[in-house]
């Protein structure tokens, strides 16, 4: 080590304390893997710092010293974007879980980014408010790489992504300069919105502290369901029908087909299928408000498309216990994919009117290329989200087969940019897409980008590698 990243490794110690710089290799060992197990780097070491001043002056000794540093938080991501790749200093905002303030009469929350979304949803209940933003890993993903990948999760159909539950942010810049944008207002018309710049951008521009957040009544009644739609077509016809009826109630339509089911029937224990026979496409369906006839009304849509000939049969929850066992079967396929083995994944977004589409030219291109190959296919259809993977059965064939993921991916996003729809809904770029998003955006656009990055990093410190 010369004498520059000692000296630098001294000045972290006196900013942090030594307990929390890290260097030794089995304690490092948890931060420089990402969540799928695809990517894995070596930092020059792991720093903790306890408030965004310390962040602040983390950065700032970093680019004084020339060194990049790399933020994260839950280490949750799905394209190595919070992931080192090798020599950088990785900034863990894991300390940063304070809730600063509730204001249950602006509607409006001010966390640090270490906080888990958990937490967030938790301090919001306290005061019987709701933050709706909801994935499987709330328990462990942190609001900060919520924000910098813009997470959408189950209920983007009714409340929107992270970006529109957002209000303002804290930034700590490329030189340690400290942004306060934590404004609680719906209107602020002086200038540029620059919280826009932030989220979404990976830690590439700067890195959140904080945030002030969104809040909303909490629903008085929900009402969920498990249905078996007769295609993809016939549940977004579904959706189209309860929105007519119920409009902004319907808070999560989520697509299922039979092989994700299958999946955590399999690997997940104390799950069970919720209806008799084997369906292709399902549909968990969850309306919510201060209507008192929720449950009503989403029976009278199923009985409907079961006359139509659009559902062949569903199942309401009769029961809290009942509903989260429904849940439980959407939020467990990303888990029961892992327990299975490794497969080819997309997290794609399309119009909604062109999943249906999407879904019969995909599998049929994709069969014509391999004739026995595993489609995965399960999203947020209310929103166009879908998770297409890919893979085989057979683990030996499976080898062979994830190495045709160039031949595969040009399949799949080819035709998703044919529809007007985008490479990655949710996940973000990171690693897994940095280059592969050059192929659909414009070079004005990525160059518009670039100008960005240079203007904000102009050393090109904060999380390299990832996103351009």
């Amino acid at each position: 080590m010369n004498a520059l990243l000692a000296a630098l490794l001294v000045e972290l110690r006196r900013i942090a304390s030594a307990d929390f710089v890290i260097t030794e290799a089995n304690a490092l060992a948890p931060f420089c893997t990402d969540w799928r197990g695809r990517y894995t780097g070596q930092p020059l070491c792991v720093v903790l710092p306890s408030d965004t001043e310390a962040v602040a002056a983390v950065v700032s000794a970093c680019a004084a010293a020339g060194v990049p540093v790399v933020p994260q938080g839950g280490n949750t991501g799905l394209c190595g974007g919070a992931t080192p790749i090798g020599g950088e200093v990785l900034i863990s905002l894991r300390r940063l879980n304070r809730i600063r303030s509730v204001d249950a009469d602006n509607n409006a929350i001010t966390v640090e980014a270490g906080c888990t979304l958990q937490a967030v949803q938790d301090a919001a209940a306290s005061v019987d408010r709701l933050f709706p933003l909801s994935l499987a890993a709330e328990g462990t993903a942190t609001l900060g790489g919520n924000l910098s990948t813009n997470a959408g999760g189950v209920q983007v159909v009714r409340y929107g992504n992270a970006r529109e539950l957002t209000l303002g942010l804290e930034v700590v810049l490329a030189d340690g300069r400290i942004w306060d944008g934590l404004r609680a207002l719906r209107k602020d018309n002086t200038g540029y919105d620059l919280k826009h710049l932030f989220i979404g951008a990976e830690g590439t521009l700067g890195l959140i502290t904080a945030a002030t957040l969104k809040l909303f009544p909490q629903p008085r009644e929900k009402a969920t369901a498990w249905v078996a739609v007769v295609s993809p077509l016939a549940a977004v016809r579904l959706l189209g029908s309860l929105r007519a009826v119920v409009g902004d109630n319907v808070t999560a339509f989520e697509l299922v087909d039979r092989t994700s089911l299958e999946l955590v029937l399999q690997h997940m224990p104390r799950t069970r299928a919720p209806l008799q026979g084997q369906h292709n496409w399902h549909v968990l369906v969850e309306l919510s408000g201060a209507c008192n006839h929720l449950h009503d009304i989403l029976e009278q849509a199923l009985q409907a498309g079961i006359e139509a000939g659009h559902i062949i049969d569903a199942v309401l929850a009769q029961s809290e216990a009942q509903r989260h066992a429904l849940w439980a079967l959407r939020e467990n396929i990303s888990e029961a994919q892992k327990i299975e083995g490794i497969s080819i994944k997309h997290d794609i977004a399309l119009p909604v009117s062109r999943i249906d589409e999407f879904i019969q030219r995909a599998g049929a291109a994709l069969k014509a290329v391999s004739h026995d190959v595993r489609i995965v296919c399960f999203g947020h259809v209310g929103d166009g989200n879908l998770h297409y993977n890919l893979s085989k059965v057979d683990a030996q064939s499976n080898e062979d087969f994830i190495a045709q993921t160039p031949v595969i991916n040009r399949i799949v996003y080819h035709l998703v940019c044919e529809l007007g729809g985008s490479i990655s809904a949710e996940h973000g770029l990171g690693q897994l897409k940095r280059n592969e998003v050059l192929k659909y955006k414009s070079l004005t656009e990525m160059d518009l980008m670039r100008t960005v990055k240079a203007a904000l990093d102009p050393q090109g410190l904060m999380n390299p590698g990832k996103l351009l």
